[in-house]
């Protein structure tokens, strides 16, 4: 299979080709992390009027179309970068840096907000090391990983997806033996459907938040210069990736959903504690099963699922170092690991100043996933429209189905999305969104107008 190159976009091949599709899609799945909605599934049980499988069931779906337009643009810009790339190359480059910018907003807090919780759920666990430590912990030994090269920090988190795989069968095990000894509210279709709290604005502003557990698939994109086998590749372990953890998202949560046993109160105020999940783990099977699940979310967010974050963001901050839309020390490759070393450092530095600082705060992780979410929807609403104006405009392409069709349908599901999400979200990232454009125009004023490189000998690769 033919690997396409980034000197064919005026770049060197510095990152290191090492990665198959096994290796891509348990990046995927463990950066979405199997096990994800332990952490939020109280928030999202209550924002969907206990519809929460009806919530990932329609997440999972309107992402699958976000799924096919990073196929179709990454078969045309194999580059590290994602939507920051595909829309640069696709629309045009200042249009790539303000999505750049926007999903920078989801990458930079993605490993700051999983550091907090991890740590918070660690200190609860072992009160003797204070929330602070746990995350200086968690911080280090992520960027020694990622630091030793993309071989080890695939092998490791290889062994964390088996881990959470184990943990989720016990739960799922538990819980199911326990719904037919009586326990819980016994099976029900409510979890998928209530025609008592039923509305469409309550699902789509619920999924807003459910997509937290999605996040993640998409950074397989990021992987593209480290990818052995073809762009193709990439679409079939993010498709995959996307599917599979879907399925086990809408299967923990429905076995959860019948086990609440403080349903009501869960509905009427949320779950603030962040312990809505655990409690029905323990109506399963008792106190150990809650402490097994909460431990397994704590590491799996801290160590595993951070640590693919970091490299997500290290790759995106090397993308747009490289093009000069970011200081040019983030664009350094070290010569023995063949990763991008200054930038997987300065993640980690940011991360660990934001984590601290959100800890000192109340709505600390609200604030953070709220922003997250912002960021990572808006980054894909553009590039559903990227698809359509590089293959149906530039290219004149007669695909309707592939480039019109289902990047419309994707941009229409994730535009009602945003506008039901969390009103302080929208504003945060509206702010964030600003920023950005300030941002371009002091590089216009500035003469570094943004220019991706190789534009002028660009080759759909289709």
């Amino acid at each position: 299979m033919r690997t396409e190159q980034p000197t064919q976009f005026g770049y060197r091949q510095e990152l290191r080709r090492t990665l198959g599709f096994t290796d891509l899609l348990f990046y995927g799945l463990i950066f979405m992390v199997p096990i994800a909605p332990m952490g939020i599934f109280g928030s999202v049980y209550s924002s969907s009027g206990g519809m929460v499988v009806l919530t990932y069931l329609v997440g999972m779906i309107a992402l699958v179309f976000t799924a096919a337009s990073y196929t179709q643009m990454v078969k045309a810009f194999p580059l590290a970068g994602s939507v920051y790339n595909y829309a640069g190359r696709g629309i045009g480059a200042p249009i790539g840096f303000l999505a750049g910018w926007a999903v920078l907003l989801d990458y930079v807090l993605v490993p700051s907000m999983l550091y907090l919780v991890a740590s918070v759920a660690m200190h609860s666990t072992v009160p003797a090391i204070p929330v602070w430590g746990w995350l200086i912990l968690f911080v280090l030994f992520n960027t020694v990983v990622n630091y030793r090269g993309i071989r080890l920090t695939a092998a490791i988190t290889r062994i964390f997806l088996i881990g959470q795989v184990i943990v989720l069968l016990i739960f799922l095990a538990v819980g199911l033996t326990a719904l037919v000894e009586g326990k819980g509210t016994g099976f029900s279709v409510e979890p998928l459907f209530n025609p008592d709290t039923f509305t469409w604005p309550i699902v789509f502003g619920a999924v807003s938040v459910a997509v937290l557990s999605f996040l993640g698939f998409d950074g397989i994109s990021m992987l593209a210069e480290e990818n052995r086998g073809g762009a193709g590749q990439i679409g079939r372990a993010m498709a995959a990736a996307l599917g599979l953890a879907g399925l086990l998202f809408i299967t923990q949560t429905w076995v959860a959903a019948m086990l609440l046993p403080n349903a009501a109160e869960v509905l009427a105020t949320g779950d603030p504690d962040g312990v809505a999940f655990y409690d029905a783990a323990r109506e399963a099977g008792g106190a150990w099963l809650a402490t097994l699940c909460a431990i397994a979310t704590a590491l799996a967010w801290g160590f595993a699922n951070s640590l693919v974050a970091q490299v997500a963001t290290s790759r995106l901050l090397y993308a747009m170092a490289r093009d000069r839309q970011l200081p040019k020390f983030l664009a350094k490759v070290s010569v023995k690991h063949g990763v991008p070393s200054n930038a997987i450092l300065l993640t980690a530095a940011v991360s660990l100043v934001i984590g601290l600082y959100m800890n000192s705060r109340d709505d600390g992780i609200s604030v953070l996933s709220s922003l997250i979410s912002f960021g990572a929807l808006t980054a894909f609403l553009v590039l559903h429209l990227a698809v359509i104006w590089h293959y149906l405009v530039r290219r004149r392409s007669r695909n309707y189905f592939a480039h019109l069709i289902m990047p419309a349908v994707g941009f229409a599901i994730l535009a009602y999305v945003v506008v039901n999400a969390n009103i302080a979200a929208q504003r945060l990232g509206f702010v964030w969104f600003g920023i950005g454009i300030i941002v371009l125009i002091g590089l216009y004023a500035a003469g570094r107008r943004p220019v991706l490189s190789g534009l002028e000998n660009e080759e759909d690769s289709e």
